[in-house]
């Protein structure tokens, strides 16, 4: 992937913004990114978290602010395990920072089957009410994300799902983080609850937990005014922060399998 503008260490910081499955850059229409900062949107497409957090790291040059959510935070775990000399600072929301469960793995697999199966408009569904703080969204809301899931569409997906099933616990990763970090939870989010949050929160020194109330999974279209303030907040602490002196490229001791 070639480096977007921006990357220059001495100009406005980028905003690397990576979205959840079967999601793309809809999701964070409604954000307000901070004026000035370039914006880099990164596709999901690899069957592996190694592979996206590479193409994370190689869609600018230099150092960034990461924006994940759901598989993008995940993502961006992986990316500061391998290069958290580049992060100035983290934007993390509706993730675990845990190691797959076996239940996970079951629900993975069957999803992708019905994928192979030529049915992705039944997967589609099934992790529709996920997403949203009710059983049964409103109609537009659920549209709106059929659209989304639609446009992501069967091959993405199926390459997400394998993804998934090559995560690992970032708790180690996140430790080795040494720049401001904001953690978003939604107060109704069934798929990553609040505890999750405080875990990655406790995980990163300096971190700030914010929980949105009444917002379930999908917090930019939920709440964007949430997301956008943080944004503003966490770009201001960044340009206060020293910059690191540590490497600014490293390299996990065991490849993702």
């Amino acid at each position: 992937m070639t480096a977007e503008p921006g990357g220059d260490p001495a100009g406005p910081l980028p905003l690397v913004v990576v979205p959840g499955m079967l999601c793309d850059a809809d999701l964070w229409s409604e954000v307000v990114f901070p004026e000035g900062h370039p914006v880099r949107h990164v596709e999901l497409t690899e069957p592996d978290i190694g592979a996206m957090a590479d193409d994370l790291l190689s869609s600018v040059s230099g150092p960034f602010v990461a924006v994940g959510l759901s598989l993008g935070a995940i993502v961006a775990f992986e990316a500061l395990r391998r290069s958290p000399g580049r992060f100035r600072g983290l934007c993390v929301m509706s993730t675990n920072a845990g190691a797959p469960r076996s239940e996970q793995y079951a629900a993975w697999r069957a999803l992708d089957g019905l994928i192979a199966d030529d049915r992705f408009a039944d997967v589609v569904e099934q992790t529709l009410p996920g997403m949203f703080p009710v059983p049964r969204p409103a109609d537009a809301a659920a549209e709106r994300y059929r659209r989304m899931a639609y446009a992501v569409g069967p091959r993405a997906a199926r390459a997400q799902l394998a993804a998934q099933a090559t995560r690992q616990d970032a708790t180690d990763a996140l430790r080795t983080a040494r720049c401001p970090a904001v953690v978003l939870s939604g107060e109704r989010d069934a798929l990553c609850p609040p505890e999750f949050h405080r875990t990655i929160a406790g995980a990163v020194a300096g971190a700030e937990l914010r929980e949105v109330p009444g917002a379930g999974h999908l917090l930019p279209w939920q709440s964007p005014s949430a997301v956008s303030t943080a944004l503003l907040d966490l770009l201001a602490r960044a340009r206060e922060t020293p910059r690191p002196a540590i490497p600014t490229h490293t390299r996990p001791e065991l490849p993702i399998s």
